[in-house]
Parts: C-alpha cells; structure tokens; sequence
C-alpha cells in the first residue's frame, strides 16, 4: 500500500494538469528505508511527448547524486498519461528500474489541464510484474 499525504497526492495532480497535452513526470524522495514520500521533485519530461516520458539522464545523475548526499530514496516515481488509463505501458515497464518504488500513474484523458476527473493509481513493477496496490491518501503523516 502506497500511503501520501494530501498534500503530495495535490502536487502530482497539479504537476500532470499543467504539463498535459504532455506526459509530466517526477520523483518523491523519502529517507532511506522508510518508504515515506516526502519531498517532490518534478521533473522535466525531456521528450516533450504527450505518449511517452523519459528524464533527462543530467538532471536524473544530478538528482541521485542529490538523493544519495541526503541518505534519501526514490520513494514514489510518478508520470500522467494524457489520452489512455492510468495503467503502465509496457515501455513503462520496461524502464522501471527501481523495484524497491511505488510507480503512480495520473491519467488526464478526461480532465486535461481543467478541473475535472482524472485518475490516481499505484502499482508495484518488479521483474516485468505489474501489480497494483492501494492508496491511502493521508491529511500528514503521524511520526
């Protein structure tokens, strides 16, 4: 179960409205081994695409070297999909590199850049295997 606060949950929403027609895309850090989401980190998506994301790889080494200074983790790594479910593609499989991550999908085929529905979704992928979890969206983590 992917649990994250409102407020994070807000942000990876916003995030994917503003970049649609494009994919948007981005990282949630948490300290080492807590699995926590805490701190949002959007990114670029470098292919500019409304069907496909990818980081650019300077600011991805940047961003890992950042991680890595900080005792910190890919916690949550989340992209939108603009015009069909929130459910991984199979490119999206096959570049989930970080079995240890909830991998969350926005799908913005209803809403756009409005206000509207969309679609929040969390799977696991490992080896190739997609499976979904919940998401329990909290108003802030209790310590």
């Amino acid at each position: 179960m992917l649990t994250i606060t409102q407020e994070l949950h807000d942000k990876i929403v916003a995030h994917a409205r503003q970049d649609h027609p494009d994919e948007a895309c981005g990282i949630i850090a948490g300290p080492a081994g807590s699995g926590r989401p805490e701190r949002f980190i959007p990114m670029l998506n470098a292919a500019r695409s409304p069907t496909f994301y990818e980081f650019d790889s300077a600011d991805l080494l940047k961003l890992y070297r950042e991680m890595d200074d900080r005792d910190e983790e890919p916690v949550v790594v989340y992209h939108s999909h603009t015009a069909t479910e929130a459910y991984p593609s199979r490119t999206d499989v096959a570049y989930a590199g970080e079995p240890g991550a909830h991998y969350v999908l926005v799908s913005t085929a209803e809403c756009g850049n409005d206000e509207g529905p969309f679609s929040f979704r969390s799977f696991r992928i490992v080896d190739g295997e997609i499976t979904e979890e919940e998401v329990r969206i909290v108003p802030a983590y209790e310590d």
